[in-house]
């Protein structure tokens, strides 16, 4: 056993200042497909924030591939400056006192990494252990989070934070099949940091313990969810196929059933439900699976329909929302969920 649990001990989320309703986007690059228009106008998401351009002189987006890597590296610094900062306000630290940061993206590539970049410009300690995770999707916020943990408590007493910084508007095509409107209906731009420290709960606030991770890869669906080059535009493009949703949710109780036995828990005798906002078919499934309801995943809903999918942070907005409603009490267990390429599903027990 470790001497000192690993706990959250805080998180700041961050999103750009421009909301657009699906509306919004389609009347202003002039979208005429009618089955893509349905899709933008399903009710499970109502807006997103974007680092949107200015649509061309034919009146769509036009950016280059490098116009897009630098849209992402200048977003993933204004949001996560922001993110940042409110994470380390929460919890009454500086950026001085971060002894291990992580950074995770999946919509930029970026050498050096956002680390080096945020040890530069946000006042980190220039011998703050570091970690770049890239490339592993929607789910890598789990992915991050399982090392930083194990880092914490290696190193109790000591902080660590990991960040999530996603600028979706930075990874897309733009042209009129369904494909792709169903990729550009769903994500949205948003940086989400939080603060580990392996220590005794001597606060006054419930700080929850990280207990245990569990993962489960479906490796006969892995380019169910993929990056591919297009030729046609010059740039990289995301491939969603239709079935993930279904893949998922059928997958979603084995890697449940891993994180609860070593507990003797069941599904019941989870409180709080913390789940990435993959779109309402991928929540649909996981309740159909789980056996848990809308009301288990109301702030996944919530973040879904305010936000769209914002990536590998989204669980941790989830959990934001989770903490601003104040119902958390000692002793109750909360999972954590994420799913992404691979096909992959990752989850967290915590306990309060």
């Amino acid at each position: 056993m470790y001497s000192a649990p690993a706990r959250i001990l805080s998180v700041g989320t961050s999103l750009p200042q421009n909301r657009y309703t699906q509306k919004e986007i389609l009347e202003l690059f002039h979208v005429e497909n009618p089955i893509v228009r349905r899709i933008f106008q399903a009710s499970h998401i109502e807006g997103r924030h974007l680092y949107l351009p200015e649509p061309d002189e034919n009146g769509v987006p036009n950016e280059s591939q490098s116009q897009l890597l630098s849209k992402h590296r200048k977003g993933a610094m204004e949001l996560g400056r922001a993110a940042v900062e409110k994470a380390l306000d929460r919890s009454g630290l500086k950026a001085s006192e971060i002894d291990m940061l992580c950074c995770i993206s999946s919509s930029g590539f970026m050498l050096p990494g956002l680390t080096a970049m945020f040890v530069r410009h946000f006042g980190f300690r220039t011998d703050c252990h570091r970690m770049d995770l890239l490339g592993m999707g929607c789910n890598a916020g789990l992915n991050g989070l399982n090392p930083v943990t194990a880092w914490a408590r290696a190193n109790p007493g000591k902080t660590a934070m990991m960040v999530c910084c996603e600028i979706n508007s930075a990874l897309y095509v733009f042209d009129n099949k369904v494909g792709t409107g169903v990729v550009n209906s769903l994500f949205g731009d948003g940086c989400a940091a939080v603060v580990i420290r392996a220590q005794v709960q001597d606060s006054p606030l419930l700080l929850p313990e990280i207990l245990f991770f569990s993962s489960h890869l479906i490796p006969e669906t892995w380019r169910a969810m993929s990056y591919h080059w297009s030729e046609e535009h010059g740039k990289f493009y995301f491939n969603l196929d239709r079935d993930v949703p279904y893949v998922l949710g059928a997958h979603a109780d084995q890697p449940i059933a891993k994180l609860l036995a070593p507990f003797g828990l069941q599904i019941r005798d989870v409180s709080h439900w913390i789940v990435h906002s993959g779109g309402k078919k991928v929540l649909d499934a996981l309740k159909y699976t789980l056996g848990i309801t809308a009301h288990d995943i109301r702030h996944t809903v919530s973040l879904l329909r305010d936000c769209g999918n914002l990536g590998s942070g989204s669980f941790l907005f989830a959990y934001e929302r989770l903490l601003k409603e104040g119902k958390v009490k000692a002793g109750d267990y909360g999972v954590m969920m994420t799913m992404g390429p691979g096909s992959t599903i990752e989850t967290a027990l915590l306990k309060w």
